[in-house]
């Protein structure tokens, strides 16, 4: 769905990220340059009253903002905002999620703003926001 017909009541950000695994966070370690502990040493997990390691909160949100910009063009982003809920473990299917709540008219330019959300399989949240489109 394009920016410029986007209605409230749309949901334009709808995508499925692949489960957590062991490489994706190692992977992300490398690509981000944060090398917490927590997320790929077991023993330091486990240490700090942890199961298992859990994945960067920064990933959630990158897949979160990869979702908006699969479903919008990044030049019609205005802003992007988060906030982390929970934890994300090992494993977690993450679902991205985002609906168009409100037509805000500016000076400038017709804005959409979007809720959006990223949720494991069983539906938990792990990362609720929202965004500003020009449409």
């Amino acid at each position: 769905m394009s920016a410029p017909s986007l209605a409230v009541g749309d949901r334009p950000v709808a995508k499925t990220c692949p489960p957590i695994t062991r490489t994706t966070l190692a992977l992300y370690c490398g690509a981000s340059g944060d090398h917490n502990p927590m997320h790929v040493d077991l023993d330091f997990a486990r240490a700090a009253g942890f199961e298992d390691v859990f994945a960067h909160g920064m990933l959630v949100m990158a897949y979160l903002g990869q979702a908006l910009t699969d479903a919008v063009p990044p030049e019609r982003l205005r802003a992007f905002s988060t906030r982390f809920v929970a934890i994300t473990a090992l494993g977690d299917e993450i679902r991205c999620e985002g609906e168009v709540v409100e037509i805000l008219e500016g000076d400038r330019e017709r804005l959409a703003r979007l809720v959006l959300t990223a949720r494991d399989q069983a539906g938990r949240e792990k990362l609720v926001g929202e965004a500003l489109v020009a449409v």
